[in-house]
């Protein structure tokens, strides 16, 4: 059980630092206030729901993951080098994709919500 604790208390260390130092955290936790009481008028069922609110969850963990990797990054690397822009390009990318999946869950309950 106290691993159980430590490992929360981690996470929440990453989710505050997070948000009080990454612009695009903090976006994307805005976004994540805003979408879950929308996603609660909007869903017409429990999973609906649940797949709107997992989408902007998979997109803000997919934003800490890349943020972590470019910490990493610039730690190992502080100047430019090709490789580790590729490697940021990657994760960026991955970002990029669970924003994709989030656009494309919210606009698939907004069709089915109008039809």
């Amino acid at each position: 059980m106290r691993a159980l604790l430590l490992a929360f208390l981690n996470s929440w260390r990453g989710l505050l630092h997070g948000a009080l130092t990454e612009r695009a955290v903090r976006q994307e936790l805005l976004l994540l206030g805003l979408g879950i009481p929308v996603a609660l008028v909007l869903g017409p069922s429990l999973w609906v729901r649940v797949a709107l609110v997992a989408s902007l969850l998979l997109m803000l963990a997919a934003e800490f993951l890349n943020t972590a990797i470019e910490k990493l990054c610039d730690h190992l690397h502080p100047d430019r080098h090709p490789r580790i822009g590729a490697v940021k390009d990657l994760a960026s990318a991955g970002t990029f994709l669970a924003q994709v999946i989030a656009i494309l869950v919210w606009i698939a309950a907004l069709i089915d919500r109008a039809g």
